[in-house]
């Protein structure tokens, strides 16, 4: 899957001391092996991860610093073992410290992913912004399915992001082992409820992600994912938390069986995205017909709004309602109408882009792939709603019921229409309240145990970089994806 990228959300054009890129530098025998040069050293930031600071990792990576000269972490800390992918800003390497304060008996070696980028390259290529951005969002992360930067620094032009390793690989891959390379329902609502939360985390922060597929959902070694890659998210300081009111009957306490979707009303709206938003509008849905070929998420039945009183129970909503952004950015397969459009997209995005990763996980394609790039936008941009394959005639009771739930709720997360989209009105409420989700414990989610659990690799397959490996230049990539940031 192709990805497109456009840079006018951050301005990369501003003066630069920063000179072109060579075109046979090795970026190896550039930085040598001390991290001590102009610029080097690592970048003030906050040495605090709650989620994390009882890991060996970390640990480990706190005891380097406190021994360190100055109290900073560098590049001569760390030896670069292989590298594991390469994509639009730079190299992910696996890497692991020098001289590791101790040994874990059970884990064995510790290791990280280390992306190092071209300042030089990116400030000829004007994207030193996208990455700058990238970075400080990383910096502010703090929560169980997003990555953990243990550390970042500059080394000669490079810029180098000491991150968290996953050696589980990507659901992309994982889902090539599944039966018919698909998931099983069960384990796509697994995967889809971290998803949820980690979209919710990221919102709360004021982030767009926009870049949601599988090849970015990374699994970590206990099974549980984490989002990578966020040199395309759009970053908002102004997130404004909201107190809506719903009315009884109509919140979490409501019989989640009764039907498969959840209305809500919206007191009032918070993201006007288009002129085709809702205003206090409830939505509900017929239970469709056993074995639909489709189901119309815009063609929902338009009520009157209900009256709340103050005795009615409250959500707080905290949406970053105020990033906006007309940039053409994203993977075409995973594109929402409103970025093709070039209208003015916002957070509503990354629910279409849910929809489009439940419905990829379930049936092993997405829904609106066409035999180009350009007839994928124009299916995707059409008045047709998502269309899928009938449930065949042998599944169980049970099975039919769970998958007339999932594709209710990646129809609604797949309105063409952003004011109509589940998610676009409360967020992520809306979206854990629906039916297919019934049963979840959202506080509990990560205690659950993942539908796989990756397989120790054998420490023969931890093998070194080669001197010839090591003295490449750096040379950009142009491949659909890859597997680590």
């Amino acid at each position: 899957m192709a990805t497109v990228r456009d840079e006018s959300d951050y301005d990369s054009s501003r003066p630069s001391s920063l000179t072109a890129l060579g075109s046979r530098r090795s970026w190896i025998s550039d930085i040598g092996s001390s991290s001590s040069v102009s610029g080097g050293g690592e970048t003030p930031c906050r040495h605090s991860k709650p989620h994390k600071a009882n890991h060996a990792e970390w640990e480990a990576i706190a005891h380097v610093r406190a021994a360190a000269t100055g109290g900073s972490v560098g590049l001569d800390h760390f030896r670069l073992v292989r590298r594991l992918g390469s994509g639009d800003l730079g190299n992910v390497y696996l890497c692991e410290l020098r001289e590791p304060p101790h040994r874990p008996s059970s884990s064995g070696r510790l290791y990280y992913a280390m992306k190092v980028v071209d300042k030089d390259a990116l400030a000829f290529r004007k994207k030193l912004r996208r990455a700058e951005v990238e970075r400080e969002i990383l910096r502010s992360l703090d929560h169980p399915f997003l990555p953990t930067l243990y550390a970042d620094f500059e080394a000669s032009h490079y810029a180098c992001l000491v991150m968290e390793f996953c050696p589980g690989g990507d659901l992309h891959v994982a889902r090539q082992r599944q039966p018919g390379r698909r998931f099983s329902v069960a384990s796509a609502r697994f995967y889809a409820a971290e998803t949820v939360l980690a979209l919710e985390y990221l919102h709360m922060m004021g982030v767009v992600y926009r870049d949601l597929k599988p090849e970015n959902v990374l699994v970590r070694a206990d099974g549980h994912i984490m989002l990578s890659d966020f040199d395309l998210s759009l970053k908002c300081d102004d997130v404004i938390p909201k107190l809506l009111r719903q009315p009884r009957g109509d919140g979490a306490g409501a019989n989640p069986s009764s039907t498969y979707g959840h209305s809500s009303s919206c007191v009032p709206p918070i993201q006007p995205v288009l002129s085709c938003l809702l205003n206090g509008v409830t939505r509900k849905r017929q239970v469709p017909m056993p074995g639909a070929a489709a189901v119309d998420a815009d063609a929902a039945e338009h009520s009157e709004p209900e009256q709340t009183s103050e005795s009615d129970p409250a959500e707080v909503v905290v949406e970053p309602v105020a990033a906006r952004s007309r940039s053409f950015v994203g993977t075409h397969e995973y594109l929402a109408p409103e970025v093709i459009s070039g209208q003015g997209h916002g957070s509503a995005v990354d629910w279409w882009t849910l929809g489009v990763f439940m419905y990829e996980m379930v049936y092993g394609q997405t829904p609106f792939k066409g035999a180009t790039n350009e007839e994928t936008l124009a299916n995707i941009v059409s008045k047709r709603p998502v269309a899928f394959p009938r449930i065949p005639a042998s599944a169980s009771c049970g099975e039919r019921e769970e998958l007339l739930r999932a594709q209710d709720l990646m129809a609604r997360l797949l309105a063409k229409c952003p004011g109509k989209r589940l998610g676009s009105c409360t967020g992520s409420g809306e979206v854990k309240r629906h039916g297919f989700f019934q049963g979840v414990n959202w506080a509990l989610v990560r205690s659950v145990r993942p539908p796989e659990v990756p397989v120790p690799a054998a420490r023969s397959k931890a093998k070194t970089m080669s001197r010839k490996e090591r003295q490449e230049p750096y040379k950009q990539q142009h491949e659909d994806h890859f597997d680590y940031f």
